[in-house]
């Protein structure tokens, strides 16, 4: 028997995804050694040998430290010139709805007050997007929806998939809004199609695409953890950056439980991996602004997903990074970037539809801010921001901060 057939073998045993490639060709420094080890070279042994040899290799192998994945630092995206702005010149998308949820219309620009860490600063900007009125968004409000195959299951995607249909097909096949449609798998992000008002055609290019099988499930443990999380950061990334060129609001849908928050006894983060976490955390957050992205969560598995305790975990995780030694993987998480965007978690109901429908209602009627961002003291210096309505039993929802330079 050849030597490089148990190589393989375990190579193949411990390499996982995307990190394969250098696990085999760790597996081969390691067979070198083991073979050095044991006096024999490596193109093949007696049996004898060859015995003694596998008995060896799995105590050998679970001495040897498994080096675990890097998240690598992204790119921040360039911040798009408002007109007549600066470099400075932070717009705010900011919904304002009364106690049952409705949105609330004819507030003017006195009726606001724009905190930046608890300090009031002035609005430069305002202008208010009503549907029903004729001064509408320009450029118009766009809807992108999302469809997970890599972090939800076969049959939640395709519990989705009738859902997303039916509200695609509304009012006759005619969005009130422009809407494209995004798949994740295990190749990353691809638009299926491209911004447009025809809704048959939307479902018609969805019904026409299978979604891919994901390699990778969650009895993969910490390294399949590690690679859907990585998977869908780098979708994410991909998709605020490419929405960046684009004018506009943009409502991104979502529908996911989540990729992993990857939190436990298990992360043991070096000064190294809090710097790189907190590096993608600026990047993130800087290129979901920067884009006038909006960010919605669906679960498509609501009711399931609501009997286990990590329904509501996320929220431990809401609150703006402000270091790297307070950054983890968790403040990466889906439902955590979706409501710091000023989103919404939709997580404990199996009425896709009507979820959909609830996000869609936030393009209706909302209101633009805009502001001149303090001079930091420090690069990446976190900035949190409040708007408050000078009304009665109403609330403002928006993004909950923002990563300020010197």
């Amino acid at each position: 028997m050849e030597f490089v057939f148990w190589a393989a073998f375990w190579s193949r045993r411990f390499g996982f995804g995307r990190w394969a490639s250098a696990e085999r060709n760790r597996a081969a420094k390691q067979e070198r050694k083991i073979a050095r080890r044991f006096g024999c070279g490596v193109k093949g042994i007696s049996d004898g040998r060859l015995l003694i040899l596998l008995l060896a290799i799995p105590t050998w192998l679970a001495t040897q430290e498994t080096p675990r994945p890097q998240l690598q630092p992204r790119p921040a995206v360039p911040a798009p010139m408002p007109p007549g702005g600066t470099d400075r010149q932070i717009i705010l998308d900011v919904q304002v709805a009364d106690r049952s949820g409705a949105p609330v219309r004819g507030l003017r620009k006195q009726d606001f007050t724009l905190l930046d860490d608890k300090q009031s600063l002035p609005i430069v900007g305002f202008q208010a997007v009503d549907s029903v009125a004729p001064a509408a968004a320009d450029p118009p409000l766009e809807i992108i929806l999302v469809v997970d195959a890599v972090n939800a299951s076969f049959s939640a995607v395709a519990y989705g998939r009738s859902a997303l249909r039916k509200f695609l097909l509304q009012d006759n096949g005619k969005p009130p809004q422009p809407m494209s449609l995004v798949v994740v798998t295990d190749d990353g992000a691809k638009v299926l199609q491209e911004s447009s008002r025809d809704g048959k055609a939307l479902a018609a290019a969805y019904d026409q695409y299978e979604t891919g099988l994901r390699s990778i499930n969650r009895r993969q443990g910490y390294y399949g953890a590690w690679e859907r999380f990585d998977i869908s950061l780098q979708a994410l990334g991909w998709l605020a950056q490419y929405e960046s060129k684009r004018p506009g609001r943009k409502l991104v849908i979502w529908m996911s439980p989540g990729w992993p928050l990857l939190t436990g006894p298990d992360m043991q983060l070096t000064d190294h991996d809090e710097g790189s976490i907190f590096s993608a955390i600026v990047d993130n957050s800087s290129a979901l602004r920067q884009a006038r992205i909006t960010l919605y969560s669906i679960d498509p598995l609501g009711l399931a997903d609501a009997a286990t305790p990590q329904i509501a975990y996320y929220k431990e995780f809401l609150k703006g990074v402000r270091s790297p030694s307070h950054a983890v993987p968790a403040n990466l998480g889906l439902q955590v970037l979706a409501e710091q965007s000023g989103g919404r978690v939709f997580n404990s109901s199996n009425d896709l539809l009507r979820e959909a429908l609830n996000c869609e209602a936030d393009a209706k009627a909302f209101y633009i801010l805009s502001f001149e961002a303090r001079r930091a003291e420090r690069p990446d210096e976190y900035h949190s921001l409040a708007v408050k309505v000078d009304k009665p039993g109403v609330n403002a929802r928006t993004r909950a901060g923002y990563y300020a330079q010197p």
